[in-house]
């Protein structure tokens, strides 16, 4: 194998406690990579975004062992925290940023994390964002000229498809409980609806933003059931027993759990953000296997859900179209193959 590559990584990337859909496309396409070519892995340990000055040193003094000239890419979440150190690489290394959200996307995000990230990008020979949208995006809010950021959409694993329930009352959430997923949205949509039958299943991390999470499950009754973190089996059963997915992020790069719903047969109700509308996609016959509804307004996520559950004529068609749409997502080796093009072009 010829043209090693340098790979910064966040320091819990293979953390069981701590899954991401960044840190799963990370180790997805670092495998795939390594097929190819020799990857050398660096974890940056640390505070992402918000690195200590020892964080730093440690971060300029990895880059600094790389040989002249070498092909690194590096994660946003480490690389746009840090320009200072990217700057003074970007003189003797190829460096390839890999954004997965904007640092300032994330509610709360300190306010500085926006310009750090634009140094940042400036200085990289090469930015790639997980969406079309999310890179138009990236294009805009940092003055990268248009068409420059390059795009790598995430894979998906084939998938057994989910039988699904006569009245599709099974609801499902899949993302950590923070703000800018927005399960507060959902809670307050799903409690007009007390007059139907549903159940909803919310999976993901609970202790991201306690605060924010305690707020939630307090408003969210008994029908709404917080499972915390799953993986293997027991995120299988989740998603085997759904109906449909529902993601009312605030802003979302893709969003890879809208693909893996689809790649079992379920439709999805998500956002009009970014890269959600690409996730969810169109059936060969240009069919949508789900609906898009404005980040943050209950009453049209509520609206949304009632149609869900009271119209037969609408569950057999997302349905049908989810069926459909399975058959023509993207696996992993479409992305290696795509990242592997931007980094040794």
């Amino acid at each position: 194998m010829t043209d090693p590559l340098w790979a910064v990584l966040p320091g819990d990337i293979d953390d069981p406690a701590a899954p991401s859909g960044g840190n799963t496309y990370d180790r997805r396409v670092l495998t795939g990579l390594a097929t190819i070519r020799t990857v050398h892995e660096i974890a940056a340990a640390g505070r992402w975004p918000y690195p200590s000055a020892d964080d730093e040193a440690g971060l300029a003094r990895a880059l600094r062992a790389i040989p002249d000239g070498a092909t690194v890419l590096l994660d946003g979440l480490v690389a746009c925290a840090a320009p200072d150190v990217i700057e003074g690489a970007a003189a003797r290394l190829r460096l390839a940023v890999l954004v997965h959200l904007p640092l300032g996307d994330e509610l709360g995000a300190a306010p500085e994390l926006p310009a750090r990230e634009r140094r940042t990008l400036h200085a990289a020979h090469a930015v790639v964002a997980t969406s079309a949208g999310a890179a138009r995006r990236l294009e805009s809010l940092h003055d990268l000229p248009a068409g420059t950021v390059h795009v790598a959409l995430p894979g998906v694993d084939p998938a057994p498809e989910a039988v699904g329930s006569a009245t599709g009352n099974r609801l499902l959430c899949v993302a950590s409980l923070t703000p800018r997923k927005a399960q507060n949205v959902l809670v307050e949509a799903l409690r007009s609806l007390d007059d139907l039958d549903w159940t909803c299943e919310c999976v993901g991390a609970l202790d991201a933003v306690p605060a924010f999470a305690d707020r939630v499950r307090a408003r969210a009754g008994d029908r709404v059931r917080f499972r915390g973190t799953r993986a293997g089996a027991a995120l299988e059963a989740s998603y085997a027993d759904a109906d449909l997915l529902v993601l009312p992020s605030l802003a979302e790069t893709y969003g890879m759990v809208v693909t893996e719903a689809l790649a079992r047969g379920i439709p999805v109700l998500g956002t009009q953000v970014e890269g959600v509308p690409e996730a969810i996609g169109q059936a060969p016959d240009g069919t949508v296997p789900g609906g898009l509804v404005p980040p943050g307004d209950v009453e049209s996520l509520a609206t949304a859900l009632r149609r869900w559950l009271t119209d037969d004529e609408l569950r057999r068609d997302w349905r049908t179209a989810a069926r459909a749409r399975r058959g023509n997502l993207r696996g992993w080796d479409e992305t290696t193959r795509r990242l592997s093009e931007v980094l040794h072009p």
